[in-house]
């Protein structure tokens, strides 16, 4: 049996105020092509269909239609867990009329130790939780961080293994090892926000979702499948898609999906930024933070960078002030040379003649004001 692991659509978010609705459904057709030339059998949604726990109506509205097109009209058995950005009472609304379909859907811990059998695999869907639901649920007051409470979660899906079936966890937590990036909400509960992947080792394989990297954990069982799209500049160099798993051996291979636009980050000189013809179309489209390696003040720098670069996402200069540096000064000097001193220490030029003109200038009519 193929399975597709995805996780972290986050469909409603947003990019520096930039709608990515667009992109979203662009790499959403990408991922049922991937699933329909795959031939898989099954998809896992790992958590984060939504960006936040109270949608618009319209991410309301696109969500259902993609499970929608791929449960009813592509056929595709679907296994659902909620993340830390859903809220499983609304997400979880219709799942008993679901699986008549085959759309499993888990979003309350009471309801994640009934395993899914398809074909040759039982799936266990732990959706995102706090360690209050586990201590209801397990009748256990001593649960008092997400480690703690997944040891008895782990413990007790073990006691419900087929020794003749393949077991798949499908989660969303942040498993020990783990590496954030700066897109992603932290699970910080009980104190403690890791999940130790020693007690994951039962599972033949782990299907995670919240972390958008896909890399975060290198582990031969644990896999986060990363987020569909970049959202952040943080993400910029990594590459976004899903994973294939062959049940009859348990391996894992990546397949990647290409945006409707990239996202980079380039450094170099503001002349450099503003000729269009040193990018491609496809560069001067992407999702774009710019380092500028100029020292100089550039009058209206964004809206000159936004006519090469429609989507930029952020702007800044790779020199900064070294603060934590003592400059010696002769403080004796004319308030001109104190000046040009300054601004040589800080941009390792030296005051044009245009420029020192200007400073005598608004020295003259400072003094005058006094």
């Amino acid at each position: 049996m193929r399975i597709m692991h995805t996780a972290d659509w986050h469909i409603g978010r947003n990019l520096a105020g930039f709608d990515l609705a667009e992109d979203q459904d662009a790499v959403f057709e990408e991922l049922v092509a991937t699933a329909k030339k795959e031939h898989v059998d099954a998809i896992i949604i790992a958590g984060d269909l939504y960006d936040r726990a109270n949608p618009s109506e319209e991410s309301v509205k696109r969500v259902n239609q993609m499970l929608f097109r791929l449960n009813r009209q592509e056929g595709f058995p679907l296994l659902v867990v909620s993340g830390n950005h859903d809220s499983g009472v609304r997400l979880g609304t219709g799942q008993e009329w679901y699986a008549a379909t085959q759309l499993y859907m888990r979003t309350t811990l009471k309801d994640a130790f009934s395993p899914i059998v398809i074909d040759d695999t039982q799936f266990f869907l732990l959706p995102y939780f706090e360690p209050y639901e586990a201590r209801e649920v397990l009748g256990d007051p001593s649960l008092t961080n997400v480690n703690k409470a997944m040891q008895r979660i782990s413990k007790e899906m073990v006691q419900q293994f087929d020794p003749t079936k393949k077991h798949i966890l499908v989660g969303h937590f942040f498993a020990a090892g783990s590496a954030h990036s700066d897109s992603e909400t932290l699970v910080n509960v009980g104190g403690l926000d890791a999940v130790a992947v020693s007690d994951l080792q039962p599972f033949d394989y782990v299907a995670l979702g919240h972390l958008h990297n896909r890399h975060a954990l290198d582990d031969a069982k644990v896999q986060y499948a990363g987020s569909l799209l970049k959202f952040s500049v943080s993400e910029a160099a990594q590459e976004k898609g899903v994973y294939i798993i062959d049940t009859a051996t348990m391996q894992r291979r990546f397949v990647s999906l290409a945006p409707l636009h990239d996202l980079q980050h380039l450094t170099g000189s503001f002349a450099d930024f503003a000729d269009p013809t040193n990018f491609s179309e496809a560069e001067k489209e992407a999702y774009t933070a710019l380092t500028l390696t100029d020292v100089e003040v550039i009058p209206n720098v964004m809206a000159k960078l936004r006519q090469v670069f429609p989507r930029l996402i952020g702007l800044d200069r790779k020199r900064h002030v070294d603060l934590g540096k003592v400059v010696q000064t002769n403080v004796k000097l004319a308030p001109t040379q104190l000046l040009g001193e300054f601004f040589s220490q800080v941009t390792g030029a030296e005051l044009s003649e245009q420029q020192l003109t200007w400073a005598k200038a608004a020295l003259t009519k400072a003094k005058g004001e006094d």
